[in-house]
């Protein structure tokens, strides 16, 4: 089975910042890519960003020049750098990652379990 487990999350004030972890276990043949999205109350859950197995990434307007997404391949681990925070990027953040665990197996997202962030105000 996979698993995704992230950590890192928690409580920051405006202008602090935070580092998400992501790490994927189980029977991984291969990824696609690995990613972030973020769900807030009342709405839905949006694309933060993603980095592609050869490293290509995408930020929603939103974080660009904040948030830096990284990986660690040797150890199937995605990491969200999360500077400059602001009120509006309370959520709960998920990890996902869409890889197939075979070489004859279809692509599948999965998903963690979700970590919450919160940034007073």
């Amino acid at each position: 089975q996979v698993q995704l487990v992230e950590s890192g999350g928690g409580l920051v004030q405006p202008g602090g910042s935070l580092r998400l972890s992501c790490a994927a276990s189980g029977s991984i043949f291969s990824f696609v890519s690995m990613g972030w999205y973020r769900q807030a109350p009342g709405k839905e859950r949006e694309l933060v960003t993603y980095i592609t197995s050869v490293g290509r990434t995408n930020y929603v307007d939103s974080v660009k020049g904040r948030f830096t997404i990284s990986r660690d391949s040797a150890k199937n681990t995605v990491y969200l750098q999360m500077n400059s925070l602001k009120p509006e990027d309370t959520a709960v953040y998920y990890c996902n990652a869409h890889a197939r665990v075979g070489p004859t197996a279809t692509y599948t997202d999965y998903w963690g379990q979700g970590t919450q962030v919160t940034v007073s105000s």
